[in-house]
């Protein structure tokens, strides 16, 4: 029996009707199960291919689908014989991952249901590379012209790794499980589109239009969100900003627009995708950028009173602008930045200060107990208790009026240091508790 049904299955016939299961069955077979429509007419067919032939134009806004009301049918036997039948762009194959798949520039995909389709690498706009200057070059009109529409269209779980969607229009658009691995969304209108759970790793989301988002649990390492809009109807519920192992997402110059960042689980995010790129690079505008971002982060999380988290960026801030000044050669500067760095953290550390402090008044205890048993300084050999009382007095700023014999006398001496370094130590606890407890 089971022979027979395999005999049956290898000699299924080309549905002759439009009986959609029987379609679906089909593809499955011909190894395309993502194919769902049955297939459009000879006469469309001719249609499609001749449009497709169409030498596209970007100063005169000429490209082969461009104003072209297209359905999921339409697609799918693009995407089928795509390349002379080679087929769509499989992602999950590196080596074809440098190919282009269609090219929708300009075309009209609005409301349409595309979902789980394969569209890596689909031409939906104009390039932004470093090694073209296809974007760079073209107008505003030649811009909106190559822009595809996919306002309200329905891409639930398709591929649309690699693809260029810059400023494409995609308000309301049905995103939920979508695979954008590396696309380019900048300065894309996203206003109320439904990303939820969207894999967007190494997406570039500069500038996008991400009103009224549905971002919840959304995949956004290592994607690149600088100069993005929100508004307090985001979602932003257990989206993913990046962990150890995914890397970063980068957040600078955002306008948050009262977006809730109290849903977020900052936690894993040790640091952002700019200082990421800033250590790799080594330039100065990386690091004064993800210095930028760190502050600005910190800022707005504070507003949403989520100190903690502020505290952490800010002090990442701080991190950063010492790696500036070293690299603007002001040393003293950089000097006096590490000084506080070792000596309280920024104000963020204050363990620190305790330890130092201990460590110094009973450093400088030993030494007044030795000079005064080895080398017989005045006034007298002290008891380790009289040297503890003595450097406890020095430290907090009567080290200078110790009675002593001569101001050359070596208790005299370790005094007058002690009682520096008190001053400022004692400096640096007034700042940090100032900063912890009155965020100033």
């Amino acid at each position: 029996m089971s022979e027979q049904d395999g005999s049956q299955a290898s000699t299924l016939q080309r549905p002759a009707t439009n009986d959609r299961e029987a379609w679906k069955a089909y593809w499955k077979q011909q190894g395309q199960e993502w194919r769902t429509e049955p297939e459009i007419d000879g006469e469309r067919q001719k249609y499609l291919a001749e449009r497709r032939s169409i030498t596209p134009d970007i100063k005169q806004g000429i490209y082969p689908f461009k104003d072209t009301k297209l359905n999921r049918a339409d697609i799918e036997w693009l995407l089928a014989t795509h390349e002379q039948g080679r087929g769509p762009v499989d992602w999950h194959d590196v080596q074809q991952r440098t190919r282009e798949g269609l090219d929708l520039r300009g075309a009209d995909l609005r409301k349409v249901d595309l979902h789980a389709l394969p569209l890596a690498r689909t031409r939906t706009g104009l390039k932004w590379l470093m090694t073209t200057s296809e974007w760079l070059s073209t107008t505003a009109d030649q811009l909106e012209m190559a822009t595809i529409h996919l306002e309200g269209a329905n891409l639930k779980q398709a591929h649309l790794e690699g693809v260029h969607l810059i400023n494409a229009y995609m308000e309301e658009t049905y995103l939920v499980g979508a695979y954008l691995n590396e696309a380019n969304l900048s300065a894309a209108l996203l206003g109320g589109a439904y990303l939820v759970a969207a894999n967007l790793e190494d997406a570039n989301l500069t500038g996008a239009n991400l009103t009224r988002t549905n971002l919840r649990s959304a995949n956004l390492s290592r994607a690149n969100l600088t100069g993005a809009y929100f508004d307090p109807v985001t979602d932003l519920a257990n989206a993913v900003l990046g962990e150890k192992n995914l890397g970063f997402a980068s957040l600078g110059d955002i306008t948050w627009g009262g977006a809730d960042l109290t849903v977020v689980d900052w936690r894993p995010v040790s640091i952002l995708g700019e200082e990421q790129k800033a250590r790799k690079s080594k330039r100065f505008e990386d690091y004064q950028a993800a210095m930028r971002a760190n502050r600005q982060l910190a800022v707005t999380l504070q507003t949403q009173g989520l100190n903690e988290e502020a505290d952490h960026f800010a002090y990442r801030g701080k991190l950063l602008e010492r790696t500036v000044w070293r690299l603007e050669k002001r040393p003293l500067k950089y000097m006096l930045s590490w000084f506080l760095y070792v000596l309280a953290g920024y104000g963020y550390r204050p363990l620190r200060s305790i330890i130092i402090y201990v460590l110094v008044v009973f450093g400088f205890a030993v030494g007044y107990y030795e000079v005064t048993h080895i080398l017989h300084a005045q006034p007298y050999p002290l008891a380790w208790y009289e040297a503890l009382i003595l450097s406890v007095s020095s430290f907090h700023g009567r080290g200078f009026f110790q009675p002593v014999q001569s101001l050359g006398d070596p208790v005299a001496i370790l005094a007058s240091i002690e009682a520096v370094f008190g001053l400022l130590i004692e400096i640096s606890f007034i700042a940090t508790f100032t900063q912890r407890f009155f965020g100033k």
